[in-house]
């Protein structure tokens, strides 16, 4: 008769009580399907009412009074049911979260997510696949790989391309700088960093991007031990996009100065100001002087979707990498976003095997997506929502989505500037609009205070939300314009809320 032993102890098979699944009917398993759609109905409630009771982007809740509401919550003391958990979420979080998706936000750059999307959100969270390797993710890895090489074809490179799906921006962004730097040591010096470490001469390593570029090269070059100081920034146009001439100038000082250009970082969608780096004239440069070309796509790769604006993004096809963030400027959910190599040898710098993962004899034919990324080994499977996303709405929908956007911003930009109290800094390509309230009554001392009065004013009230930044010391408004269901009404009224704000200041 077949035994189990535990320390010297028996006992027949049959006479083990195994626990009733009743006990655990909160893990997904076959036998808790009604405890799921319990679940499930009341967070679809919670959003349903989310949508038709929000009116304003945010409820104006001070940080102080959202603290103390929080002191009550004990975690120790779990709550009876569902419908006590979704009102404690409901109070907690969803009355107070910001609605990305209505037309008073033009803050960040959060745009509103397609449905198709967030119905793929209840089917990755709840099989859970984990995309690192083949055998926890089959159809899903393949899913991410004909996603990638989608986008690398949009982008213009051809079938040796490859790349992964990243948390985000500012990851990928770190990927391109390491790539950059590995490559630079492996072909040029015959040194292998991930096994022996910085090279000698790597505190001459320099790295260009724009004096506007985004501040994750900062991070990504510290956190690569090349520190700030590799970073060389170039000075901009009028536009506010990096000066092809002033890089070439500054690549040849700094190999006159005795140092080592290794790379340049263009930018497709500057946060401040919605412009786009002369990524041509830079790929050229870049060529000429043999330095790896990374792109920073992330606000910009919507310009792949639309014809009429492609033009814009002139010259990515010559990058060595390229910067996606579908969460941005494709309508997707937090996170979706992707790093792109031209030639997927590149990425072999960042293959590492480990017997229990993917041992060498096992690669499985290279579906092994571990093998392309930096410190993800568990991921998400972000590809489904845009796979779900370009599947049944497809390509044009979503260009035409950011064609309405950039023409909507082109046509506020135009009634900012011919606003006698308002006053312009710069016109954008995509969507982003920086401007102040300065009436004549005010001397130019008095417009940073009163701009900053504006903003935290209407934040505080909730109706209106936009953003802000300095240039050249000054401090500025700014919209970015994300959400194809804004109109030129919602901006009239955004921009007559400010005025009104701005007119009570001092009062």
């Amino acid at each position: 008769m077949s035994t189990t032993a535990f320390a010297g102890w028996q006992q027949p098979l049959q006479d083990i009580v195994l626990p009733v699944k009743e006990t655990y009917k909160d893990i997904f398993h076959q036998d808790s399907a009604a405890e799921y759609e319990q679940a499930i109905n009341g967070a679809r409630e919670l959003v349903t009412h989310f949508l038709q009771q929000n009116r304003q982007p945010f409820s104006g809740i001070s940080s102080a009074a959202l603290k103390a509401a929080f002191a009550a919550v004990d975690f120790d003391t779990p709550l009876p049911d569902y419908e006590s958990l979704l009102n404690e979420v409901q109070e907690l979080y969803v009355k107070h979260a910001t609605a990305f998706h209505l037309p008073a936000y033009i803050a960040h750059l959060n745009c509103p997510v397609v449905i198709p999307a967030v119905a793929a959100e209840v089917l990755i969270a709840a099989i859970n696949s984990s995309q690192d390797t083949w055998d926890q993710s089959a159809g899903g890895t393949l899913m991410e790989q004909q996603l990638i090489n989608w986008t690398a074809r949009e982008i213009g490179f051809g079938s040796v391309a490859d790349g992964v799906f990243t948390a985000g921006g500012s990851q990928s962004n770190l990927m391109g700088l390491l790539l950059a730097r590995d490559h630079y040591a492996i072909t040029h010096d015959g040194h292998n960093i991930k096994k022996y470490g910085l090279p000698a001469d790597a505190s001459r390593y320099r790295i260009f991007i724009s004096e506007k570029a985004h501040f994750s090269n900062h991070k990504g070059a510290a956190l690569l031990g090349l520190g700030e100081q590799a970073l060389v920034e170039v000075k901009t146009d009028e536009r506010f996009r990096m000066d092809a001439a002033l890089l070439e100038a500054a690549i040849a000082r700094e190999i006159q100065q005795g140092n080592i250009p290794i790379a340049v970082v263009g930018t497709a969608g500057t946060t401040d100001f919605g412009n786009l780096d002369p990524l041509a004239s830079i790929g050229r440069i870049a060529a000429k002087y043999k330095l790896w070309f990374h792109i920073d796509a992330a606000y910009g790769c919507g310009l792949l979707l639309t014809d009429k604006y492609r033009h814009l993004l002139n010259g990515i096809e010559s990058a060595h990498s390229v910067t996606i963030d579908y969460h941005k400027s494709f309508f997707q959910p937090i996170s979706s976003s992707a790093f792109i190599v031209k030639d997927k040898q590149y990425l072999r710098l960042l293959r590492m095997h480990v017997d229990y993962l993917n041992p060498k004899d096992e690669d499985y034919d290279d579906l092994n997506q571990i093998n392309k990324s930096i410190m993800q080994s568990t991921r998400r499977f972000d590809a489904l929502k845009l796979w779900f996303t370009l599947r049944l709405m497809g390509k044009q929908k979503l260009g035409a989505y950011t064609e309405t956007i950039i023409e909507t911003a082109q046509k506020a930009a135009e009634v900012i500037s011919a606003d006698p109290e308002l006053e312009l800094l710069s016109y954008s390509d995509m969507g982003v609009i920086l401007f102040r309230y300065a009436p004549d009554q005010y001397k130019a001392e008095d417009l940073d205070a009163l701009n900053q009065y504006i903003k935290k004013t209407m934040f505080n009230s909730g109706l209106v939300l936009v953003a802000s930044t300095r240039v050249d010391g000054n401090f500025y408004l700014k919209f970015t314009m994300l959400n194809p269901l804004t109109t030129m009404e919602d901006v009239h009224y955004i921009l007559n809320t400010i005025k009104k704000t701005g007119a009570a200041w001092r009062q």
